[in-house]
């Protein structure tokens, strides 16, 4: 298998069991998320990957949960959070479970088509990467998010809203494969 199918396969795979989880927890809560401005989701990532930094930092954890869960957290925030851009919030829980898992897999499968682009033209650069990285890289992107929200939006030359959340997401399932299939 060349190094990009084995990629293509591993990146399906950490987005499944991302998935998993993000249905998992609309049977627990249903679309409660609904309810959160793209700011909110912002504050949400940034939680998570302070937190891996944090872990990463000290190698300790308070609460008994390791790095592996806060990159599952990241993919799916950063699904919502493109979904919250693409519909707006709402003031209540407003589409079915069903429609939140048509709307996570359409964006799941713009993620995965993303990646492979990107992939094509760095050349598996990720590879070569520490996990470390992706996480600065993604409180780098929160920052810019942070910014471009502040800005109300508006951007001079950078990409926006939507392209920090996906690149989030495909750091964060880079970082899935690193921690359960890279050798």
């Amino acid at each position: 298998m060349t190094d990009f199918n084995r990629t293509n396969e591993e990146f399906k795979a950490a987005l499944k069991q991302c998935r998993e989880v993000f249905d998992a927890k609309l049977a627990d809560y249903g679309p409660s998320w609904r309810i959160m401005r793209p700011a909110a989701i912002t504050d949400q990532l940034f939680i998570k990957a302070k937190r891996i930094r944090t872990l990463q930092i000290t190698g300790t954890s308070a609460v008994g949960e390791g790095i592996l869960p806060e990159f599952i957290a990241i993919v799916n925030y950063g699904i919502v959070g493109i979904i919250q851009l693409r519909l707006g919030f709402a003031d209540h829980k407003d589409i079915s479970r069903e429609r939140a898992m048509e709307l996570y897999d359409g964006i799941a499968h713009e993620a995965m088509a993303l990646m492979i682009k990107k992939n094509t033209d760095y050349d598996e650069a990720w590879r070569g990467m520490r996990v470390l990285s992706y996480v600065d890289l993604i409180l780098s992107k929160i920052e810019r998010t942070k910014e471009i929200e502040d800005n109300n939006g508006l951007t001079r030359v950078s990409e926006g809203i939507d392209a920090n959340y996906f690149d989030m997401i495909n750091y964060a399932v880079f970082g899935i494969i690193k921690l359960t299939h890279d050798d």
